[in-house]
Parts: structure tokens; C-alpha cells; sequence
């Protein structure tokens, strides 16, 4: 994986430092708007259902062009690929933070998520490039890069809170951009140029169809409390989300150079760890959403202590993918560790879910966030390392890319779904702390249910083998962990 134009050993851990912070902010993207979506939604006038848009149009957007953005990066050059994603995520940063209304907003969002959609997968492939000849460099390389992924989450929740308590809520969108000034002035002296393979035409068709299927589909989910979920509007647009999706599946049949070789599919384990991630993403991210509105909306905290009050569990995060999953695999295996961590997952959930409209953080959400934390440190590492490990080494990119998508659209998709259950269950009714309570507690059960889900699926299909060689399951820790 190793090129002549590989920088000298002195800077290529300065490379690394600037792959790690591309992860970093990748992930702190999706974290950072928590605390600021109540100031967001007074200023610009999001509905209360609406207001998962904010998210949905990041992950959408990423989710639906990660695997096209790796095909770019395999096509014209990783470093060429990486830098385009900085100026793509610049751009959508500052249509983002001076929105005047919803729509802007959303473009801004989209945009900024098709940046993170360049980059996340050009990262993994500069770091394959610049440590991939040497298996020690590449364990340590791969040690900062998943540490990464964690630290963005927590710090995205922090900083989220002190840029909207002493700014405000634009600040979360304006500190992207200095940052990828600074990456895009280094990146050339730090990175290798990437392979410009071979030059088979790109699935832009494809591409589309992922994309506009899946953003139908969430947007139909959205909107089927406001619309019916028995109107002609919902059953139209999920309509053309299954016609979408199942011309893609078409494409990629017929194809020469399809985006995604269904053939990958038939790799054992793949297709289950895949399922294990999606769901594991439907189960994670509606639950901290709705953590941070029961934070604010309920127990009335501003946006300072809200983002702080959520530091232990992002903390434990970070520390537990980084110190206890690998451990636990290594003695347990992937399968028991999966299945153990979404368990774990499901029981903070549930506990969540028995908040009280005058509750405290120290009774109702503390000891609860802390169990959920530690359920997705344990099931995240092995479910996307068994998923990374299964494919062939030549093939190992396309995996990530698509258990990555399968994070990102479980993600989009479980939000807006537990959107439509605690709307249905009175969370739409903002001046009633009861009413809240009640539909953000249905979110969080119908997210615990979710994550059982996952473990049911983790135990019946994915096969125990023994653990795999760290060298290759390392990359397990990819961008995702929110």
C-alpha cells in the first residue's frame, strides 16, 4: 500500500496527525449541533418533527456518497480526493452558519455532508499509503485514527455547548472552516499523491439513486406524522424511496464498474455485520438526539450544561474503544463482545426511557447514559471489524465504505422513525414538559428495542470465529462513532 511519493518517516506522522483531525471533524459534525438544535429551531423555525433534519441531511449525504467518494479516491488520487472534501466542507460550513431560514440550512448541511463523504474514505486510504508497509507503524497508526473518532464525538458535544452558550449557533458551523484551511495548506507536503488507478468510468447513475432513495425514504418517515402515515403523500414517496433503491440494486447488477459489486455481499459474515451496524446506528444515534432535547426542553438546561452533562458518556466512549473492546475481543471473541455491548446498549436505553418531566441528570440521566456508553464501546469495534475483515485484502475499501453507509443510513433512518414515534407520543407539544417526556421515553424504548434487535441479529448470524489478526481488524474503528 506504499508509494514512491510516501513523505520521509519525519513527516509522515505529522500526515497522520492530519488524517486524525479529518476524522476528528468528520465526526465532531455530527455531534456539534446537538446542543445548539433548540437556539437553531427558535431562529430559523423548525418544527419540533422537522428538527431531525438538521442531522438527516449530514448523514444522508454522507451515508449516500461514502461509496462514491472512495470510487473517486481509487480514480483520481486520494490526496486530490481529500483536499476536494475540505473545500466541499468549507463551503457547506458557511452556507450552513448564515442560514436565515430552514432551507438554507439544509443545503448547508447536505453540502457539508458531501465534503465528509470525500474525505472519510481518502483518510483511511492515506493511511494505508503512508503506514501500510510496516505492520507495527500501521497498529500505532490506526491507534490515533480510531482514538479520533471518539474524541470528535466529545468534543463536538462540548464545544457545541460553549459555542452556543457564548457565541452562538452559526460558531458551530464557522469553526470547520479555519480548520480546513490549515489541512488543505499542509496536505501536499504531508501527503502522498494516492494512485490514480485505472480509469473506468465513475457510477454517477448509481450514485443518484442510492442517494435519492435513501433521502426519500427519511424524508417520508419525517414527514408521516404531520402528512399520515395512511396519506397518499407518505405511501408516494416511500414508493419511489423502494423504486430508487431497487434501480440501484439494477445498476449495480449490470454494470461494468458498478459502484458496488453485489457479488461482496455473498462474503460470510459481511451482510450481518452490515445489518449489526445499521441497526446499531438506528439505536444509538436517536437516542443521544433525544437526550439532548430532554436535557434542554425538559429539565430546562442551557446550552453550556447540557454539552457538559453529556462528557461522561463521551468520555467513556473514547475510553472504552480504545482500552476495554479490544480487550474483550481479544478474550471473548466478536460475536460475544457484539452481542454483550448491544445488550449492555438496550438495558441504558431502557433505563433512559424511565425519565421523569421533573427529573434531575444525577438520578435520571447520568447512571442510564453511562450504561448506554459502555453497551456501544463494546459492540461498535468488533461488529465494523468483523465487517472490514471478511472481504478479501483487495477489497478491504469497499467494505469500509459500505459498512460505513450501513451506519450512516441506520443512523438517518432510526432518527427519523423514533422522531415519528415520540411526536406520536407528545413530544411535539414543546410548552408541555409531560407530553415531552412521555414521547422522548417512547424514542428511547423504541431505540432499546432496536438494539436487541442488533444482538439478536449478531448472535444468529455472524459466525464466531476466533478474533483476527489486530494488524487488519484495527481498522475497525472507522468514522462513525458519533
Amino acid at each position: 500500500m506504499s508509494s514512491p511519493s510516501v513523505p520521509p518517516a519525519s513527516r509522515r506522522w505529522l500526515g497522520l496527525a492530519a488524517i486524525a483531525a479529518a476524522q476528528f471533524m468528520v465526526i465532531m459534525d455530527t455531534s456539534i449541533i446537538g446542543v445548539a438544535l433548540p437556539q437553531m429551531q427558535a431562529d430559523l423555525g423548525f418544527s419540533q418533527e422537522n428538527l431531525s433534519w438538521v442531522f438527516n441531511a449530514y448523514v444522508v449525504a454522507l451515508g449516500g456518497l461514502l461509496l462514491l467518494g472512495g470510487k473517486l479516491a481509487d480514480l483520481f488520487g486520494a490526496r486530490r480526493m481529500f483536499s476536494l472534501g475540505w473545500v466541499v466542507l468549507l463551503a457547506g460550513s458557511a452556507i450552513a452558519g448564515a442560514a436565515g431560514n430552514v432551507e438554507v440550512e439544509l443545503i448547508g448541511r447536505a453540502v457539508q455532508g458531501a465534503g465528509s463523504a470525500l474525505i472519510a474514505p481518502s483518510a483511511l486510504t492515506l493511511l494505508m499509503m503512508l503506514f501500510g508497509h510496516n505492520p507495527r507503524e500501521l497498529m500505532k497508526a490506526f491507534a490515533f485514527y480510531g482514538a479520533a473518532a471518539p474524541a470528535g464525538g466529545t468534543a463536538g458535544v462540548f464545544l457545541g455547548g460553549v459555542i452556543t452558550e457564548y457565541a452562538s449557533w452559526p460558531w458551530v458551523f464557522y469553526i470547520n472552516i479555519p480548520i480546513a484551511l490549515v489541512l488543505l495548506a499542509v496536505t501536499p507536503a504531508l501527503m502522498p499523491l494516492g494512485g490514480a488507478g485505472s480509469r473506468s468510468r465513475v457510477d454517477v447513475a448509481g450514485a443518484a439513486a442510492v442517494t435519492a432513495g435513501l433521502g426519500a425514504a427519511v424524508y417520508a418517515t419525517v414527514r408521516a406524522p404531520e402528512v399520515g402515515w395512511d396519506g397518499a403523500q407518505t405511501w408516494l414517496v416511500l414508493g419511489a424511496a423502494a423504486v430508487l433503491l431497487a434501480a440501484f440494486v439494477l445498476l449495480q447488477a449490470r454494470r461494468q464498474h458498478p459502484l458496488v459489486p453485489l457479488r461482496i455481499f455473498r462474503t460470510p459474515n459481511l451482510g450481518a455485520a452490515n445489518v449489526v451496524q445499521l441497526l446499531l446506528g438506528a439505536a444509538w444515534i436517536p437516542m443521544w438526539f433525544f437526550l439532548n432535547l430532554y436535557l434542554q426542553q425538559v429539565l430546562g438546561y442551557s446550552a453550556f450544561p447540557s454539552g457538559a452533562a453529556l462528557l461522561p458518556m463521551t468520555l467513556l466512549i473514547m475510553i472504552g474503544m480504545v482500552v476495554l473492546a479490544p480487550r474483550v475481543m481479544a478474550r471473548y471473541g466478536p460475536r460475544t463482545t457484539t452481542v454483550s455491548g448491544l445488550v449492555i446498549l438496550a438495558v441504558g436505553m431502557g433505563w433512559l426511557a424511565q425519565v421523569s418531566p421533573d427529573g434531575s441528570f444525577a438520578g435520571d440521566v447520568l447512571p442510564a447514559s453511562l450504561v448506554a456508553a459502555l453497551g456501544m464501546s463494546l459492540a461498535f469495534i468488533p461488529s465494523l471489524g468483523t465487517a472490514i475483515s471478511s472481504a478479501r485484502p483487495e477489497e478491504g475499501g469497499l467494505a469500509s465504505g459500505i459498512v460505513n453507509t450501513s451506519y450512516q443510513v441506520g443512523s438517518a433512518l432510526g432518527l427519523a422513525v423514533m422522531t415519528a414515534i415520540a411526536a406520536s407520543q407528545g413530544a411535539d407539544r414543546i410548552s408541555d414538559p409531560t407530553a415531552l417526556t412521555n414521547g422522548f421515553s417512547a424514542a428511547f424504548i423504541g431505540a432499546a428495542v432496536i438494539a436487541l434487535l442488533g444482538a439478536a441479529a449478531a448472535a444468529a448470524f455472524l459466525r464466531g470465529a476466533p478474533p483476527a489478526d489486530p494488524t487488519h481488524t484495527t481498522t475497525a474503528v472507522d468514522a462513525n462513532a458519533a
